[in-house]
């Protein structure tokens, strides 16, 4: 069992074993070796090598946003596709538009594709937020097929929920980056309970 949330030695990022929890992932030395060779490959080794020149050169300078855009040319991504949620569809608007001058062909799809309603999955009237089953569902799957059929080099996931972000994940073909997830609580920020998690939310979280 890895328990690298609760050490505090860190030798893995100075070189130093020594200095590491004796369950440290990185003396297992079988997976790290298939790991080392899954970076050989032509399309694992162009994401890190550029995700590694992005960190350089914007690290404490650029945006999330920012670095994406970096990325990608750097990547030769050029074809994107905008995966996002309705409820921030101001948002993927935005993103778009900034795709699109910077010079990417953008592919969108949003999350009420297919308008299938929740009553499909067996979901209930008063299992849903407006009362009825026929509230159209997130159709996660469906942007992920989408995504792969139009053939994207590159995908953005924008504000989808807990499950259906897990869900087009599992079925998109193509490498994806995330660039925020949804709170609604927070204003799309969820590490705000994290960093409050000794104070304010303690008796949300620690129950």
């Amino acid at each position: 069992m890895y328990r690298c949330a609760e050490c505090t030695l860190h030798g893995c990022k100075i070189h130093d074993l020594t200095k590491t929890m004796k369950d440290c992932p990185s003396k297992n030395e079988d997976i790290q070796r298939k790991a080392m060779e899954l970076y050989k490959d032509e399309e694992n080794h162009k994401i890190a090598y550029n995700a590694a020149l992005v960190e350089a050169e914007g690290y404490g300078r650029l945006t999330r946003m920012e670095e994406i855009l970096l990325f990608m040319d750097k990547a030769g991504y050029k074809k994107i596709g905008l995966i996002f949620c309705l409820g921030l569809f101001n948002e993927a608007k935005v993103v778009d538009k900034i795709l699109t001058h910077n010079g990417f062909e953008v592919i969108s799809a949003i999350c009420k594709n297919g308008d299938v309603p929740k009553s499909y999955m067996g979901v209930k009237d008063e299992d849903t937020v407006s009362g009825c089953a026929k509230e159209t569902m997130c159709n996660p799957i469906g942007q992920a097929l989408l995504m792969n059929e139009q053939k994207t080099d590159f995908n953005i996931l924008l504000g989808l929920c807990v499950g259906h972000d897990s869900l087009v994940l599992k079925y998109l073909e193509r490498p994806t980056t995330i660039l925020a997830v949804k709170d609604r609580v927070t204003g799309h920020n969820p590490l705000a309970p994290i960093y409050t998690a000794d104070g304010y939310y303690k008796k949300k979280l620690f129950k």
